[in-house]
C-alpha cells in the first residue's frame, strides 16, 4: 500500500514537473525514478514559438505599411464592440472551415483576399491571447506555416491605444 502511493505520489510530481518544464523531452513511454510514464508527449516542439508572436510595436508597423492580413477570432459581439482597425472577424469556431475555402469564395464571404499558405504577414488576435494561440495551431495544421498571432489582443491593443 505504501509503495503504491509512493508510486503515484511520484507520478504525480513527475508529471507536473514535465508539464512546466520547458526543456522536457520524452518518448513514447518516458522513465524516470524506476516507474513508468503515461503515454503522453512532451516535446519542444509543442512549445510556443517566440516567431509566431507579433508584438504590439510590429503589428503597429504593419498595419502602417499595409503588409498584415489581420485576423480577429472572437465571437461577431465582441467584434463590433471595439475592433482593431483593418481586422477581419473570423470567429474561432468558423476558422477551420474558412480556411479551407477556395480564394474565390474566401474571398466572395470575407471580402478580402484569401491568405496563402506561404504568407508571412497572416495573424491571428483575439481578446487576449487563448484563442488567437489556437487559431494559429488550426491555421498551421492546414500548411499555414509562417503564420502569427498577437499575443496581447485586442485587450493590450485597446490599453496602448486609450480606448
Amino acid at each position: 500500500m505504501v509503495n503504491m502511493v509512493s508510486g503515484l505520489l511520484l507520478r504525480r510530481i513527475f508529471l507536473t514537473v514535465a508539464e512546466t518544464s520547458s526543456h522536457v523531452s520524452l518518448g513514447m513511454r518516458g522513465q524516470w525514478c524506476g516507474f513508468t510514464t503515461s503515454t503522453t508527449r512532451f516535446s519542444e516542439s509543442s512549445l510556443p514559438n517566440p516567431d509566431s508572436v507579433v508584438s504590439y510595436k510590429q503589428l503597429k508597423n504593419m498595419l502602417s505599411t499595409h503588409n498584415v492580413q489581420l485576423f480577429d477570432v472572437r465571437n461577431p459581439d465582441e467584434f463590433m464592440a471595439g475592433r482593431i482597425p483593418d481586422s477581419v472577424n473570423i470567429p474561432l469556431s468558423q476558422l477551420e472551415e474558412s480556411l479551407k475555402l477556395s480564394p474565390e469564395h474566401f474571398q466572395l464571404q470575407f471580402e478580402v483576399k484569401a491568405p496563402g499558405k506561404d504568407d508571412d504577414n497572416l495573424v491571428f488576435h483575439c481578446q487576449k491571447g487563448r484563442r488567437s494561440a489556437e487559431a494559429l495551431a488550426i491555421a498551421r495544421q492546414l500548411g499555414f506555416n509562417r503564420a502569427r498571432h498577437y499575443q496581447g489582443g485586442y485587450s493590450e491593443w485597446a490599453a496602448h491605444e486609450g480606448k
